[in-house]
């Protein structure tokens, strides 16, 4: 019997490894003395320089511009470095290596898997069906098996570009034992909603989204995450005290001031993005396109590794795909000068 997880009923410390709900944090200068003002002489800093002092461990600024922006309290907000370290945290609160397990849909984003071979996690590998959905008959099994700790889903997905079934979503979310990671790096290029609303009716819910994307900062790697409160205390205890520059975190800041150009820039990349497939389909050479709700597209072509390379030659880089979505490249979605080059280039190769 599947029935909604219960706020009331739903226990995380059961969830967190013992070692991590035990653990005493490393006490850094900043924890002990947080004004801004003062003679610090602290934290065996060099006084002299403009970058000397070290960042706000939790990123109190930042966070409250990340809360307003997005309607949810500061106390559910965790940043990383880059979402990948949130993804490495999710293994190392909630798996005990060599013995609890984690799902991921394939194909997928590859550091899933990554993180967590590194972190002596087995994963279940489960196949997306035709349509790139989830095949929900070979979920629900592991639902309530405790060994399984975490439920990875990438909505839109990478390297399809679809958004998962929203319904799917809740109904895993709803009715797993473990932690749904739902990663919605890509929304804002969709018309899917958000889940980051669902996270006070859902303790087990990881959302995680990024500065990497659609707010044009992938040097910068700030990851976001919004959870449930208590979750974000584990989270806290685990990083490292200062994982979030002082010039990342200002960089961050600087690009929630401006909002308009933002969503500019997303209508530009939706504008091209439709421009670039209606191009595409009329070459010989691509096969299919696969719908898509994220800033790139993902092609099927006569011979991936052939194109591949001759864009190569090119100086035009995409990604080859081929091993996870038979006879696929992956293109980004670039600016409308970079994508006629595309097209060019591609007309050339195609005869």
């Amino acid at each position: 019997m599947y029935g909604s997880t219960d706020l009331r009923m739903f226990d995380i410390s059961k969830i967190v490894r013992e070692n991590v709900r035990s653990l005493v944090p490393y006490s850094c200068a900043r924890d002990e003395f947080q004004g801004r003002e003062g003679i610090f002489m602290d934290a065996n800093e060099n006084p002299f320089g403009n970058l000397n002092r070290y960042p706000d461990p939790y990123q109190k600024e930042l966070k409250s511009a990340i809360s307003l922006a997005k309607g949810l309290p500061a106390e559910k907000i965790f940043l990383g470095n880059g979402s990948d370290e949130i993804i490495d945290l999710c293994y190392r609160v909630f798996c005990r290596p060599g013995i609890d397990r984690a799902i991921v849909f394939t194909p997928g984003y590859g550091m899933y898997e990554v993180s967590a071979a590194v972190n002596d996690v087995e994963v279940i590998k489960i196949p997306l069906n035709e349509n790139f959905q989830i095949d929900m008959n070979k979920v629900r099994i592991y639902l309530t098996d405790d060994s399984v700790k975490l439920i990875f889903i990438c909505s839109p997905n990478n390297p399809t570009g679809n958004c998962i079934n929203s319904s799917d979503i809740e109904f895993i979310i709803s009715n797993f034992n473990g932690i749904a990671v739902l990663d919605e790096a890509y929304n804002d290029f969709s018309d899917c909603p958000s889940f980051i609303g669902m996270t006070d009716r859902y303790p087990n819910l990881i959302v995680l989204q990024t500065f990497s994307k659609a707010h044009g900062l992938a040097a910068v790697r700030v990851g976001m995450m919004f959870s449930d409160s208590r979750i974000i205390h584990y989270f806290n205890k685990m990083k490292p005290p200062y994982n979030v520059s002082t010039i990342n975190q200002k960089a961050a800041l600087q690009k929630l001031r401006h909002p308009a150009e933002t969503t500019e820039q997303i209508r530009r990349i939706r504008k091209e993005r439709e421009r670039l497939r209606k191009s595409l389909q009329k070459l010989g050479a691509v096969e299919k396109i696969y719908p898509t709700d994220a800033n790139f597209l993902l092609v099927k072509v006569n011979d991936a590794e052939q194109i591949y390379s001759a864009l190569v030659e090119r100086k035009i880089i995409v990604r080859n795909r081929d091993r996870l979505v038979r006879g696929c490249i992956r293109i980004t979605v670039g600016t409308r000068n970079e994508n006629n080059k595309l097209i060019k280039a591609l007309k050339e190769i195609s005869g």
